[in-house]
């Protein structure tokens, strides 16, 4: 087990008495393994091949990659990428589940990403519950402002009954006045 990538050169060379390593690769695509970034990027107990000087890394005759290989020669393909989506639940009483998202490119490499939806149907019920605590002060507000307004329409119309009546007993008094120089 190496930490970083210039120890695990040196205890490759030590155990296979090698006294400079050509090239460090992944066994399942032959990637170079150069630096110490994606060499602490690699998972666990990934498989290393050691190569020698002047040797090249080429795929064992039935391993997967080769069979995809010949597979995507065959096919006369020009798929860029394919982006699968799957949704699953862990639990039949999981609210929405699990999406997995995963990319092909050229039929060769994959990268796929899970994303859990644990907590969904907790936070869904908070948003509702807020959604509802905001409708209920919405209609407070909207019963409030019409109550008050109604009282301000009611005022203004009372205001203009008084002013009204004064006025038409005015017109009468005119109107008698009129009338009665008129009649003399």
């Amino acid at each position: 087990m190496a930490d970083v990538l210039q120890d695990l050169l040196n205890k490759v060379s030590d155990s296979l008495n090698v006294p400079c390593v050509s090239a460090l690769v992944l066994d399942e695509d032959g990637t170079g393994v150069d630096t110490e970034e994606f060499f602490q990027t690699l998972p666990e107990n990934t498989v290393l091949m050691v190569l020698d000087k002047g040797q090249k890394w080429t795929p064992a005759p039935n391993s997967p990659l080769t069979v995809q290989l010949s597979e995507h020669k065959r096919q006369h393909r020009t798929d860029l990428a394919k982006v699968t989506f799957d949704l699953y639940k862990n639990n039949p009483k999981d609210f929405i589940g699990c999406l997995n998202v995963k990319a092909t490119l050229y039929g060769v490499y994959s990268v796929s990403y899970d994303l859990r939806c644990y907590a969904a149907k907790k936070m869904l019920k908070e948003a509702l519950r807020w959604t509802i605590f905001s409708m209920q002060a919405t209609g407070h507000i909207l019963l409030g402002s019409s109550c008050y307004i109604e009282q301000l329409l009611e005022e203004e119309e009372q205001a203009e009954k008084r002013l009204a009546l004064p006025q038409e007993g005015r017109i009468r008094q005119l109107q008698s006045m009129l009338l009665g120089k008129i009649s003399h």
